[in-house]
């Protein structure tokens, strides 16, 4: 049996959540490998919801659940979202959550600076969630990161804060800001060291004996392929990569393990925050569509914009992402619509494009075009086989897999975990 990589293949909120949990029940271990708590899962089980961000998916299942060191990880956040989902009887032991040792921390000191470039950039923001994500990996990469590893030894942590203070210091002092409190900050590492290093361990050992095991392994990404910072729509991007490649790094396994991937994709389109959007529907149509998916960001509690399924864009990530299967969401949310419109290609100045050009300029001017669908009158919600689904919702379906390109291997109805319809068998290969 193959192992399961699920990533997102719009820009985000795509209905990871759900789909993860749905096959943690038949997982051994799932594994986060990238982004940090500006990831939003939302699960709703039994009537029960759990948000996640930093926790992966299959916690609630009682799946071993693993946080990889691509992973940026801020220890107040995880011990806020632990208690809260301890609060709903979920079980969290260091036996079913494993955090990579080497994770890089987000600090106060990273919020600060994520916050105070963001409200100084004007016409130029990003719309970042101003929790640090980006700033904790420019320290990553800049070799001064304090990692989860070096909360056992706060005691010889000096040269790395003279480092990240050295750096930060300099920052802080060009927004009129005062430099690093260096003892409270240590006080509070201190504070926080005894509950997360419990769960720090090399995970990139218990998942070589996973896979030697021939165990199922369920790779869970964040945001989504728009949003990588190589393939997406920059500088409207997250500070990680989001495609499928990134299970090696992010987490110590090969690249050979991701095994079949799962691109995650709603019926429609939604994008929340800044950048560009060729299909959005700032009118009734996008208000409808927003309205009937409950479009807030689990994280921000932003409104998304909303609008038509972008075809083109979809195929561009299904190819870039590597991913074998689709698995279609909210298509319920789509139902009693006269005519539903897919974008099959777009124009910039007259001159057909079959693919998103990477300079902001020319996303800006961006035509789509569209192709009618005759929309269906019955209810699609809750359908578990094709025989529930109305018979144009399934024309729909099967529309989409040739104009991206890649097979339906899933299609979700609701936020039920039981509301999905399996085509295929992403386990099976």
């Amino acid at each position: 049996m193959a192992n399961v990589t699920v990533i997102g293949a719009q820009w985000g909120d795509e209905g990871k959540g759900k789909i993860v949990d749905w096959l943690a029940r038949r997982a051994d271990m799932v594994v986060r490998f990238q982004g940090g708590h500006n990831a939003g899962h939302t699960l709703v089980v039994e009537g029960e919801t759990y948000k996640l961000s930093l926790l992966p998916s299959g916690i609630v299942t009682g799946t071993p659940s693993v946080i990889g060191n691509g992973v940026v990880l801020d220890p107040w956040a995880l011990k806020s979202e632990v208690e809260r989902i301890r609060g709903q009887g979920v079980k969290v032991t260091p036996e079913l959550l494993m955090v990579a040792e080497t994770c890089p921390l987000i600090l106060p000191i990273h919020r600060d600076l994520d916050a105070l470039r963001e409200d100084a950039s004007g016409a130029g923001k990003i719309g970042t969630t101003r929790r640090g994500i980006g700033p904790a990996y420019e320290d990553k990469v800049g070799r001064r990161a304090i990692r989860l590893c070096d909360l056992a030894h706060l005691d010889d942590l000096g040269p790395m804060l003279d480092r990240v203070c050295a750096h930060h210091d300099a920052l802080r002092a060009g927004f009129g800001e005062p430099p690093v409190d260096r003892e409270r900050l240590l006080g509070d590492l201190r504070e926080i060291a005894d509950f997360v290093l419990p769960f720090a361990r090399p995970v990139w050992r218990d998942l070589d004996k996973a896979n030697q095991g021939g165990k199922r392994i369920l790779f869970e990404g964040a945001q989504g392929v728009l949003l990588d910072v190589d393939h997406g729509t920059y500088p409207f991007v997250t500070s990680s990569n989001t495609v499928a490649g990134t299970i090696a790094s992010g987490s110590g396994v090969g690249p050979g393990a991701a095994g079949f991937v799962l691109g995650i994709t709603k019926a429609y389109t939604t994008r929340v925050g800044s950048g560009p959007f060729p299909t959005e529907q700032d009118n009734d149509v996008g208000q409808t569509l927003g309205e009937r998916g409950r479009e807030f960001g689990t994280v921000t509690g932003r409104r998304r914009r909303c609008g038509w399924f972008d075809a083109v864009l979809v195929r561009q990530a299904v190819a870039v992402g590597g991913i074998a299967g689709i698995a279609l969401t909210k298509l319920d949310v789509l139902d009693g619509l006269e005519t539903v419109k897919v974008c099959t290609g777009y124009r910039i100045d007259g001159k057909k494009f079959e693919y998103l050009p990477p300079h902001p300029a020319d996303q800006a001017r961006v035509e789509p075009v569209y192709e009618d669908i005759e929309g269906w009158p019955g209810s699609s919600a809750g359908a578990r086989s094709w025989a529930d689904l109305p018979a144009r919702a399934i024309k729909y379906v099967r529309r989409i897999e040739e104009l991206i390109r890649c097979p339906v291997a899933l299609v979700s109805t609701s936020p039920e975990r039981d509301d999905t319809i399996l085509v295929r068998d992403p386990f099976a290969g």
